[in-house]
């Protein structure tokens, strides 16, 4: 599904007020505006005997304008440099007629028999085969069985799926697949039919009935042993893993997915997708969100529901939300999703495991954030420097994009935080969305113009240093509070910050000032002297301090 014209132009301003940071440089990939892809179905038939995968993918497309002579569409082409491994396509058809194409640059391109018409719909099936470079993992899992599973992020789903391969351009999916009946196969969305077929081979169909971004088209097939765990909303929550770790796979996946559904559906906004399944896979190390079914790696079952994984699991199904029902427009902007899930994990962890857990998580990260901005400088979130969609992704992206939106709760309260997010989902779900759009509904939600806010953290890769004193005044029983600022590349931020004045045997008092400047100076009130103040107490901002008594 597309965005309308007036956020595309959003996006352009947005990147101009922000031009005085650097050049710029944007999402590489030959968007075609005139082109929306509305559902592909891709019947693949797989084998025991060859790695060599036969597929038919028909795209079914809408033009939205006038004058389209040619339909673009990635596909990675068999070649000598991938060791013979890649795609060759045999023909491409169109109701039923051939139609003229070329498979160039890694990419179909299939000339139609006159230029389109705007609202024109069309669909065309390419039959092409190959063994896959990547995309798919044809290989053995961690017990010696034969397993196919995808493997798309962020672009390497062209591997074996024709695709207009980018998030720009959600559509609906089904895979028809053809395999082994020894296998079970499973996809995104709903399972329509699963038919032995009587000579040795099984026919499974899944359908997705929502739109998605073509990296969240997922496969497994696999010998599993499968479990509905529960429902949440009257849709299924199933456990996939391999036969060998039925026992400790379905105890370690029972929990805690339900409360998170519950968690995000009530403080986000609805759950997009048909039903939610956590399979076991060897494709990925971690996790890997495809809509309605998520991948996690060979080891992700333990049997002891270990604190790692069951964070994986959070963060996996956060993403239904952020980078699958609400999905960046451009890689540019890749924090809305993975900076996102970051941080709605912590989120979750805080509701359901307590505030000290949440401060812990916020903790660690920022050391990750500190040790990458010391080897890269002049990394910043949202990739005004992205080069190569290889790099879209860092730990940075998703540890300082959670930061930000922490320090964004920090700066304009949770209420107006959860507002502003609820909104923002609304608007945007099941579609694309961009870094203006979400500033947009912050910038509603609070109030407040949030423009230097997140220039300062997504727009440079500088880092934040306090360093200061205080002292007491008996004079006047005020406590006189210096705070200089710094940061790697003097820049000058702008943040509140909350100071805890401590009393002997009674609560802290908590106070709120605005660092704004290079030397900061404030003189708050008091009813006797402190036995100690400290900066940040409650840990609300990305920022090194050195602090003390004068």
């Amino acid at each position: 599904m597309r965005m309308k014209k007036s956020k595309i132009l959003v996006l352009a301003l947005l990147l101009f007020a922000f031009q005085n940071v650097g050049t710029a440089l944007t999402d590489p990939y030959p968007k075609n505006p005139k082109i929306d892809a509305l559902n592909y179905i891709f019947e693949i038939t797989l084998s025991d005997e060859t790695d060599v995968i036969k597929m038919n993918a028909t795209i079914d497309v809408r033009f939205l304008d006038d004058g389209v002579k040619e339909l673009r569409l990635d596909l990675i082409k068999k070649s000598a440099a991938l060791e013979g491994k890649g795609m060759t396509v045999s023909a491409v058809n169109s109701n039923g007629e051939a139609v003229a194409f070329r498979h160039e640059n890694d990419a179909v391109f299939i000339v139609l028999p006159a230029p389109s018409k705007k609202n024109q719909r069309n669909q065309f099936t390419i039959s092409y085969s190959g063994i896959p470079a990547t995309g798919l993992k044809i290989a053995p899992n961690k017990h010696g069985d034969r397993t196919f599973f995808s493997d798309n992020w962020p672009n390497r789903g062209r591997n074996w799926l024709s695709t207009i391969d980018h998030p720009s351009d959600k559509s609906k999916c089904e895979f028809i697949v053809t395999a082994p009946d020894h296998y079970q196969v499973v996809s995104n969305g709903l399972k329509m039919e699963e038919t032995v077929l009587g000579d040795g081979n099984r026919l499974t169909h899944w359908r997705q009935g929502v739109p998605i971004a073509s990296w969240l088209y997922v496969l497994g097939v696999a010998e599993f042993a499968v479990q509905q765990v529960d429902d949440f909303d009257g849709k299924a929550i199933k456990t996939w893993v391999y036969r060998q770790d039925r026992d400790a796979g379905f105890y370690d996946f029972a929990e805690p997915t339900k409360k998170v559904l519950a968690y995000y559906s009530d403080y986000i906004g609805p759950f997009s997708y048909e039903r939610l399944a956590n399979i076991q896979s060897n494709s990925v190390g971690g996790g890997m969100e495809a809509a309605s079914a998520i991948l996690y790696g060979d080891n992700s079952v333990t049997g002891t529901r270990s604190i790692r994984w069951r964070n994986v699991v959070i963060h996996e199904i956060a993403h239904q939300w952020f980078g699958n029902a609400v999905t960046e427009y451009d890689w540019d902007d890749v924090w809305l999703s993975e900076g996102f899930a970051t941080y709605f994990t912590q989120l979750f962890i805080e509701h359901e495991y307590g505030r000290d857990e949440f401060i812990s998580g916020m903790k660690s990260s920022k050391k990750r954030i500190d040790d990458f901005a010391v080897k890269n400088p002049d990394y910043t979130i949202v990739h005004d420097n992205l080069a190569d969609v290889k790099d879209v992704v860092t730990g940075q992206i998703y540890q300082k994009g959670s930061w930000t939106l922490h320090m964004l709760r920090g700066k304009i309260g949770t209420d107006n935080f959860w507002k502003g997010i609820k909104t923002y989902y609304a608007e945007f779900q099941n579609a694309n969305a961009t870094t203006a759009d979400f500033i947009r509904h912050m910038e509603e939600a609070s109030g407040q113009g949030l423009e230097q806010f997140f220039n300062q953290w997504l727009h440079t890769g500088a880092t934040l240093q306090y360093s200061g004193n205080w002292s007491y005044n008996k004079k006047t029983s005020s406590v006189e509070i210096k705070i200089d600022q710094s940061s790697t590349n003097n820049q000058l931020f702008e943040m509140p910050l909350q100071i805890g004045i401590a009393m002997e045997g009674k609560p802290s008092q908590i106070e709120t000032v605005q660092v704004n400047k290079k030397t900061n100076t404030y003189s708050i009130k008091v009813a006797e002297a402190p036995k100690a103040v400290v900066l940040d107490p409650n840990t609300w901002v990305l920022v090194d301090i050195d602090f003390k008594k004068k």
